[in-house]
């Protein structure tokens, strides 16, 4: 007995290891049978199996994300393969289901489980070279969670840089060192906070320039990801990939968990993609295609809880392709597995001190009532307004509104909420004619949903509220108004109770076209901003990203265009900026830049003038040239 006692504790140390890589768990703890049976896994351990550690390889870099004052998830995948892996065998509970057998022959599918665990340390400092260290660990993974490996260091210090690294046990085989920061505490005064606000990135479409800009000029303390982090699609279906030589894996639409997790992997490669996860942590919230094409509760654009749908559209079930999705998802990205008490939820919140509440809704696959499918969009113009339409659900909606209440209680100074669709109304009948004037996949379809929001902020006096939104493919930025209930002046903003930034994409098309001239483009925003009362600037012709720079004073709002996104390369212009003053509750106006009332770059603005430099900043030097050309069409 008492030779066993080590081996016991060898076993329980094993299990506590296995333990410590959260991507073991399930995402959600009312479907235990998506997470993976540990115990199972280190049974089927053979130590005559054992990789060499030099065969073994950090494919992907390494990630942060969901910053808290005294923790923050660390990411990296260890693999001795770049491709993914299909076989769950060792999971408990549905697998038939939740993963069926593989139906392709690609050259990594339906391998069979790794026989022997994967061990890796970690260690956190607070230098570069990692001498002052204050956490590390040991963590094991294997080919059950394609060999990703997440966990959450622990009892760090709020607002502070970090330092950290994995290395694969006994051997000097070592990941690249990531940065990442922890967010104030609740109650903490602070003075500003920078983020970096993406959206939209496709693959075959270019490349992923954006997300290494803010890196490259280390303008912002965290990014936030407002979702369509991946596409479904095969290629050619919407992205074209071969002249870049950017074709997404498996090259088809994508159902299984070993589609979703090759497709995760392709996009991953992306080196900006990779620079900026490894610099800042992230708070990424998912859209629609890290699912499917207008993705609701219970169906998509293409696949739907019918006979006809499931022989049609891929032969599975809209919850299986779901729960593959979700899978895949939160193996791939830094993200917490917090409150993980029902299906599907992402949705939380982040306390950034006492400066900010920050919101990350999930508008489109949690709960949200059926939406536009393209051949329905008829009928869901008749229902947009019905009472009971929401886009999150009866408890995501009562989560939501609560929030807001107790932010403005706790005396948060802004209130930014990250919701992927855009909030205002957009009257759009300029592109689609007058009968359907509306894009009724976004709040615009929901409109009961966007009323009763409304009601919560103007009914209880809250303010300095900040709508964020991607999804689009354009800019847009708008004073924030409940039209037709409150008086609102377009000309001062008086009536607005906060303002909605919405971003272009990283790398997806315009919605006027993917090769639309900028003439073109400038002409359809001319017509919007007419149209739209609370709409001041409109501009669709770059792709890009936005900063928000946030004191206690004011909210400024900087957007970037890219030249190019058929090379990689750091260059962006500028293009627009905004401010919201701590009270103001509008946009600013101000007769010179920046603000409403200034010089933007590009597109239409209601009071001010387009003024075009092609003024391009390199972020790796700093250096500012005039950019000569485009990838696309000028005039």
């Amino acid at each position: 007995m008492l030779q066993l006692l080590p081996l016991l504790a060898l076993a329980g140390t094993s299990l506590a290891s296995y333990g410590a890589n959260l991507n073991y768990r399930s995402p959600s703890n009312h479907h235990p049978g998506l997470g993976i049976s540990v115990r199972k896994v280190v049974k089927r351990n053979d130590p005559s199996a054992s990789y060499d550690p030099a065969s073994l390889n950090f494919t992907h870099g390494v990630a942060s994300g969901d910053p808290y004052p005294s923790s923050v998830i660390l990411w990296t995948r260890c693999s001795p393969m770049l491709n993914n892996v299909d076989d769950n065998r060792t999971t408990t509970g549905y697998v038939p289901l939740y993963n069926p057998v593989p139906i392709y022959n690609d050259t990594d599918e339906g391998r069979p489980p790794s026989r022997s665990p994967i061990c890796l340390n970690f260690v956190v400092a607070t230098d570069e070279d990692l001498s002052d260290v204050v956490n590390q660990g040991t963590v094991y993974t294997s080919s059950d969670v394609d060999y990703t490996v997440k966990v959450e260091a622990t009892g760090l210090d709020a607002f502070t840089y970090y330092y950290y690294r994995f290395t694969v046990c006994n051997s000097q085989n070592s990941s690249p060192i990531g940065r990442t920061k922890t967010t104030p505490a609740a109650r903490d005064d602070v003075t500003s906070v920078g983020l970096a606000v993406f959206s939209c990135s496709n693959f075959p479409f270019g490349f992923f320039n954006a997300y290494g800009n803010p890196a490259r000029k280390d303008s912002v303390d965290y990014v936030i990801h407002l979702g369509d982090y991946i596409y479904e699609y095969r290629n050619g279906d919407y992205g074209w990939g071969n002249a870049i030589d950017r074709i997404s894996q498996p090259d088809r639409e994508i159902y299984s968990l070993y589609d979703y997790r090759r497709r995760h992997a392709t996009y991953k490669t992306d080196a900006d993609l990779q620079l900026s996860q490894q610099t800042f942590p992230w708070i990424p919230v998912w859209d629609d295609h890290e699912v499917a094409d207008n993705t609701y509760r219970d169906g998509s654009s293409e696949l739907n809880n019918t006979e006809d749908s499931f022989i049609r559209d891929g032969g599975v079930s809209t919850d299986q392709r779901k729960m593959n999705a979700v899978r895949a998802y939160f193996e791939w990205m830094p993200i917490r597995q917090v409150d993980m008490d029902d299906n599907l939820r992402i949705w939380r919140s982040f306390q950034i001190g006492n400066l900010i509440d920050l919101l990350m809704l999930d508008t489109r696959v949690y709960d949200r009532s059926i939406t536009d499918l393209y051949w329905n969009t008829d009928y869901i113009r008749q229902i947009s307004n019905d009472a009971s339409r929401s886009l999150m659900g009866s408890r995501q909606e009562n989560w939501f509104y609560e929030n807001l209440i107790n932010s403005a209680n706790r005396g948060a100074t802004w209130r930014i909420i990250g919701s992927q669709i855009i909030f205002s109304r957009v009257n759009v009948s300029v592109l689609s004619g007058t009968d359907e004037p509306l894009n009724y996949d976004a709040w615009d379809g929901y409109q009961a949903n966007r009323n009763r929001t409304l009601s919560v902020l103007y009914n209880n006096n809250i303010s300095n509220n900040i709508f964020l939104a991607g999804d689009s493919h354009a800019n847009w930025v708008s004073d924030l108004v409940w039209l037709g209930e409150s008086p609102y002046d377009p000309a001062t903003g008086a009536g607005s109770i906060g303002a909605e930034f919405a971003g272009t994409a990283v790398s997806s098309p315009s919605p006027f076209g993917q090769n639309i001239t900028i003439a073109r483009a400038n002409n359809i925003s001319d017509y919007l901003i007419r149209d739209n009362r609370e709409l001041q600037w409109s501009e669709a012709y770059y792709r890009g990203y936005y900063e928000l720079h946030v004191s206690k004073e004011q909210l400024n709002a900087n957007f970037f265009g890219l030249p190019t996104i058929i090379t990689r390369n750091p260059e962006e212009i500028s293009m627009a900026n905004f401010t919201v003053l701590n009270g103001g509750n509008r946009l600013e106006r101000f007769d010179g830049s920046p603000a409403v009332g200034g010089v933007v770059e590009n597109g239409a603005i209601k009071v001010g003038e387009v003024v075009r430099t092609n003024i391009t900043n390199a972020t790796d030097t700093g250096l500012y040239s005039v950019t000569q050309g485009s990838t696309f069409r000028d005039d």
